[in-house]
Order: structure tokens, then C-alpha cells, then sequence
């Protein structure tokens, strides 16, 4: 997003504590489910750099965690280290979505949430994800029945689109109907199914979803890259919170950023160049922990070149990780990283974030 004014001092410190049915968070930034990358080890990465007041897991097949399939079951894993954590659900009205309803709760979550936005063709061909923005009523139906098998154990969110396309812009409809019946808030991705990920975010078709609810408070999403595009969308929409997804995969430590904007109205800086390393590190340590070798190398392979977007010129320490064979060398090499004198920043004058991790 672009640059804009000074932002308001602590934009969320007048307003009420936010509520999602019995669910009180900690902060108004979430981490939003996102395909690939919301896994355990990294759920834990946020919530160590703070400012995460949800995180939810990768979205999820009903069909799958109701069948034990291993992948879905792994993407579904949690722990006491997880904590608050939301759990996201995709399907239809064909689907045994209340069924997974019940089994997602007995899994120690605090929120459900429905998926009711993902473009994706694999997730819209089996009739699940957003196109459930195409029959309100059928969609509604399917809601309440999935709140009957929930019975009110933890509050139940749905993560929404505009809309389909911008000659069927049912969000605000959908969020009305869905909040007659008993969801518990609403998150709101600013485009259409047909804009996929193209384009600006729409904050006025966001402020449209925040005006047609009653009570239950909207999550704004997409495009935030800064504090200051937080504190925008908050401000130009009046939702009551925001959740990041993209731009997390690149800073984990930018929920804590932000949190500290809207609660404090001070943006605390860029984290610094070894602070940035730290994290990668803590990362590699926690996929060590929670997966087996195989996958760890894999993802922290595909990580290190959205981390590397905000350290500078690292390409030595992205073909370490490419070649490396073992975790265990891709940790001498972040440690081998973290013994050099840190680059000079650009603009000297700029505020720098300590690392929120653990040295």
C-alpha cells in the first residue's frame, strides 16, 4: 500500500476489548490460515515474536480429518505451546462438515472457523471455500448445522470475500445472514474470487461487510504490509481488528509491530539484521522439533527467500540452505551468519527493533 498521514495515536485504546462469543484475544491481530505455511512450527514462530492475538491453522479437508489422512492430521497438529489456536474447515452442504465440526472441537481449539473465501481451484471445485458466497441461504443452512453439532463449546468465525465476482458482491449479505444466526465474527479478505490475489485490497467493500453486521466484530484482510496499512484499514473501514497472512510468511515479527501501533500508537521499527537471522534460526529449530527431517529441509528451503526480502544481500546463506542436506547445516550456517558484523542500514536515522526472540 501507499504511504498515508500520520497515523492516529493508539487507534484501538479507546475502543472496547474485543469478543468473539466466549473468546477474548489478546490483541486484534490474527494470523490467518493460510494453505502451506500456517503449520505448527511456524504458529509457534509468531506467537514467540508477540503480538498474535489467534493464529489458525492451514485450512482444512472435513473429509480428511475425519479419515485420519496423515497429512491432514499433521496440518491439524497443536499443542499447549499453540495456544490461542483456531482451526479452519473447508466444504459444502454435501460435505460431513458439522462432523468435523465436533471432531476439529474435541481438539482442544478455541475458535472453528469456516472457510468461505479460498480462490483456489482444487478448494472451489469440491464446492467448498468461496463458492459459498454464491448461495447465501444454502450456505446459512449449512452454518446452523454446523452450530447445532458445535453446541456452543467455542464460538464459530467464517472468513469471508466480497464476493464472487463484482456483479455478485454478497459479502455484506452473507455476514448479515451469518451473524442472525450465531457466528461470532466475520474476517474479511478486500477482493472477489475473480480478482484471486490481483489488484488493491477494497477497503471500502470491507467497511460495506463492518456496516451490515450488527454486534459481532470484522477482521479486515489483505494488503497489509506495515503497521501503518493496519492502522489505514482499521481506521478507513472501522473493522475491529486485522489478519495477516502473505506478509507474515516474510516477517513473523510484524503482528508485534502492529499490535504495538494500534494499542500504542508507536510503530517500534524494523527488526535488525541479526534480530532477522535469530528468528530464521528459531524457526529451523522448531521445524527440527515438530517435523521430521524430510519436510523440515524442505519448507525452510522455500522460507529462507521470503525472509531473505528483508535482510539485503544474503545470497551465500540462501544456497547454504538450497545445498544443505541436514538441518543441522542450515543451523551452522545461520550461526556462522550471525558472527559477522551486521551490514550498515540505508538510512541510519531509522528506528530498529530489538529481536523478540530469545538470543
Amino acid at each position: 500500500m501507499a504511504s498515508y498521514d500520520k497515523p492516529m495515536a493508539g487507534i484501538a485504546a479507546g475502543r472496547p476489548p474485543l469478543q468473539i462469543g466466549s473468546f477474548q484475544p489478546s490483541t486484534r491481530v490474527f494470523l490467518a490460515p493460510m494453505a502451506g505455511f500456517t503449520d505448527l512450527p511456524f504458529r509457534r514462530l509468531v506467537r514467540e515474536c508477540g503480538g498474535c492475538g489467534l493464529a489458525t491453522t492451514d485450512l482444512l479437508n472435513c473429509r480428511s480429518v475425519l479419515a485420519g489422512h496423515p497429512t491432514a492430521l499433521r496440518l491439524a497438529e497443536t499443542n499447549d505451546a499453540d495456544s490461542p489456536v483456531g482451526m479452519q474447515l473447508y466444504g459444502n452442504d454435501t460435505d460431513p462438515l458439522p462432523e468435523a465440526a465436533d471432531w476439529a472441537v474435541g481438539q482442544g481449539i478455541d475458535v472453528l472457523d469456516i472457510n468461505m473465501g479460498c480462490p483456489v481451484d482444487k478448494v472451489c471445485k469440491k464446492n467448498g471455500g468461496s463458492l459459498l458466497l454464491c448461495d447465501p441461504e444454502r450456505t446459512v443452512r449449512l452454518v446452523e448445522r454446523i452450530l447445532a453439532a458445535v453446541r456452543s463449546r467455542v464460538p464459530v468465525t467464517a472468513k469471508l470475500r466480497l464476493g464472487w465476482d463484482d456483479d455478485h458482491l454478497t459479502g455484506p449479505r452473507l455476514a448479515q445472514m451469518l451473524e442472525s444466526v450465531g457466528i461470532a465474527a466475520i474476517a474479511i479478505h478486500g477482493r472477489t474470487t475473480e480478482m484471486k490475489f490481483r489488484g488493491e485490497v477494497r477497503l471500502e467493500g470491507i467497511g460495506r461487510v463492518v456496516e451490515a453486521v450488527h454486534a459481532i466484530p470484522v477482521l479486515g484482510n489483505g494488503d497489509i504490509e506495515s503497521p501503518q496499512d493496519a492502522e489505514h484499514m482499521m481506521r478507513t473501514t472501522g473493522c475491529d481488528g486485522v489478519m495477516l497472512a502473505r506478509a507474515a510468511t516474510r516477517q513473523p515479527w510484524l503482528l508485534s509491530r502492529i499490535h504495538q501501533l494500534l494499542e500504542h500508537g508507536e510503530d517500534p521499527g524494523e527488526l535488525d539484521h541479526h534480530g532477522i537471522l535469530r528468528v530464521i534460526r528459531r524457526h529451523v529449530e522448531l521445524c527440527r522439533e515438530h517435523c521430521e527431517e524430510r519436510r523440515s529441509l524442505h519448507v525452510l528451503r522455500s522460507r529462507i527467500s521470503r525472509y531473505s526480502r528483508s535482510l539485503g544481500h544474503v545470497k551465500p546463506l540462501k544456497e547454504a540452505f538450497r545445498l544443505a542436506e541436514h538441518t543441522d547445516e542450515m543451523l551452522v550456517a545461520i550461526n556462522e551468519w550471525l558472527e559477522r558484523p551486521a551490514p550498515r542500514r540505508r538510512d541510519p536515522q531509522s528506528q530498529s527493533l530489538a529481536c523478540p526472540l530469545q538470543p
